[in-house]
């Protein structure tokens, strides 16, 4: 039996946990916060500030993985390199980790790689992000150079809002980094993401194509298996670019390479070395879901050809930023079997612990994006 320890006890790390469990994994669930998704179906956790140096080296030497799996951006990835070299197995690779945690330095790997991305300058304070904005020109995007799920991302349209932008950027920011990337707004056709596996043996493989919709940063909705996602010169593209990438980052395991696609132009955006939230429709469209694909990859077992046994799309369902500011751990979800009226709809409840301004608590799968909007929009919370 093979025992992972897991960095990072999401929704997407409680899917993976699953996965690992059917193929006879032990894991060993961590997060900053007790009763995270990942360890109620874990079989043990520890709940450590990941961003420590003495506590995240401790649960390694304690626990002796056979894989480290990181889940999240926040991890003290110095840690991780020097595991690695003590003969640790990091997924993908410890360098994969260190680089994708911080977008300075993936988006500077692309650029050196020679894929296209959009034009950027960093900033680590107020007075040079709006001499940087001033190069890259309005409109702009600006985020944290580390956070997740959108966390500090806004589009700035008018420089009168570029301050506002670096003190949500900051607000937003994971981690000990008080650095922002300013980046160049691209007027897409759409954004999609690219998952790729890569095996020790055997090709690196993709999925099709998944669409998705972003507001303040974070993913509402993907779709996958539908026409006009990406025209099949843009797809053999970005596949050549996703390769590109996970090539020089090396390892096993399954990335999601995000692209911004204007006409049949491929821009590059951003990499995570793991599974996507917007890959969580795979749940619903493919035979071997992202989950059992990062699983079969870290463990080196074969995976067939990857089959979209349907089209269809996920919607997360999040806390509404309107009813409260205040974080709340006495709540109940209603509206569940009113979604699940439509004998095409899905749903998944996270189990997150806490409420708090627009998270992520659960997501729909369905088989269109209107089906999974219609059933999300009839689950809601009430506060106990």
């Amino acid at each position: 039996m093979k025992k992972i320890l897991l960095l990072g006890s999401g929704e997407l790390g409680r899917e993976f946990v699953i996965s690992a469990k059917r193929l006879g994994c032990e894991v060993v669930a961590c997060d900053n916060y007790e009763n995270a998704p990942a360890m109620q179906v874990a079989d043990s956790y520890r709940v450590f500030d990941m961003l420590d140096q003495d506590k995240l080296t401790e649960a390694i030497d304690s626990e002796k993985p056979d894989y480290i799996v990181p889940e999240v951006e926040a991890i003290r990835t110095e840690v991780l390199i020097e595991k690695e070299k003590e003969g640790y197995k990091v997924i993908p690779t410890a360098r994969a980790t260190n680089l994708t945690m911080n977008r300075d330095l993936i988006r500077d790997r692309a650029n050196e790689l020679g894929l296209r991305t959009a034009q950027y300058a960093y900033a680590e304070s107020l007075s040079e992000l709006e001499i940087e904005a001033s190069k890259i020109g309005i409109p702009c995007v600006i985020k944290p150079v580390m956070s997740s799920s959108g966390k500090g991302q806004s589009i700035v349209r008018d420089v009168n809002e570029i301050s506002k932008a670096w003190e949500y950027a900051i607000s937003g920011m994971r981690g000990d980094r008080p650095k922002v990337i300013v980046e160049e707004f691209i007027d897409f056709n759409i954004e999609i993401t690219l998952l790729t596996i890569k095996q020790k043996e055997g090709e690196t493989t993709f999925c099709e194509p998944i669409a998705h919709y972003q507001e303040r940063g974070d993913y509402q909705y993907s779709w996958q298996g539908f026409d006009l996602i990406a025209s099949e010169e843009a797809k053999n593209k970005a596949q050549e670019m996703a390769k590109i990438i996970t090539d020089d980052l090396g390892g096993e395991g399954i990335f999601g390479v995000e692209f911004f696609i204007k006409d049949d132009e491929v821009i590059f955006s951003e990499l995570s070395p793991r599974p996507h939230d917007t890959g969580m429709v795979t749940m619903h469209t493919q035979d071997l879901n992202e989950f059992d694909l990062h699983a079969r990859a870290i463990l080196n077992l074969p995976i067939p050809k990857i089959n979209l046994i349907r089209p269809g799309a996920s919607h997360a369902i999040l806390y509404p930023c309107d009813i409260s500011d205040k974080d709340s751990g006495k709540f109940s979800i209603k509206g569940v079997e009113k979604a699940l009226k439509n004998n095409n709809v899905d749903i998944r409840i996270f189990g997150k612990p806490t409420l708090r301004k627009n998270r992520r608590m659960g997501v729909i799968l369905a088989d269109d994006v209107k089906e999974a909007k219609e059933a999300a929009s009839k689950v809601y919370f009430l506060l106990n």
